[in-house]
C-alpha cells in the first residue's frame, strides 16, 4: 500500500494527513497524539473512525494541523482520517456514514457587522 494523503476541515481548522501501513503510531505536528491532545475527549474524537472499523493498530498516521482551536482541530483530523479510510477501503463507507463521520460540518463563525457590537447583537434601542 502506498501513502494515502487526505484533508479535513472544521471551522477554521485544517488537517492534512498521510496514512501508511504500520503499527498504529499517530504523529501530529511532530508530536504524539496524547501529547498534542492531552484531553481524553479530544483523543476519543480523533480516533473515532479508527476505533469504529477496528483498524487503530493497522495504520501509521502523520498529520499537519493548522488553525482553529483544539476541538475544531480534532474534528478536522477525524474527517481527514475518515476520508483516508474510505480511500483505502471503499466498503467501509456505509459504516462511517451511519456514524456521521463522512459529512463535513459547514458551520462557521458569522462575521461581525458594522454598527453592531457582535454578529447578531444590536446596540440598545432608545425611542427618546
Amino acid at each position: 500500500m502506498e501513502v494515502v494523503n487526505t484533508i479535513g476541515r472544521r471551522k477554521s481548522a485544517v488537517a492534512r494527513i498521510y496514512v501508511s501501513e504500520g503499527k498504529g503510531n499517530i504523529t501530529i505536528n511532530k508530536r504524539e497524539l496524547k501529547e498534542y491532545f492531552p484531553a481524553e475527549t479530544l483523543q476519543y474524537i480523533a480516533l473515532q473512525p479508527l476505533n469504529l472499523l477496528e483498524v487503530a493498530e493497522k495504520y501509521d498516521i502523520k498529520a499537519n494541523l493548522d488553525g482553529g482551536g483544539p476541538k475544531g482541530q480534532a474534528e478536522a483530523f477525524r474527517l481527514a482520517v475518515t476520508r483516508a479510510l474510505m480511500e483505502i477501503d471503499p466498503e467501509s463507507r456505509p459504516q462511517l456514514k451511519a456514524a456521521g463521520f463522512v459529512t463535513r460540518d459547514p458551520r462557521e463563525v458569522e462575521r461581525k457587522k458594522p454598527g453592531q457590537p457582535k454578529a447578531r447583537k444590536r446596540f440598545q434601542f432608545s425611542k427618546r
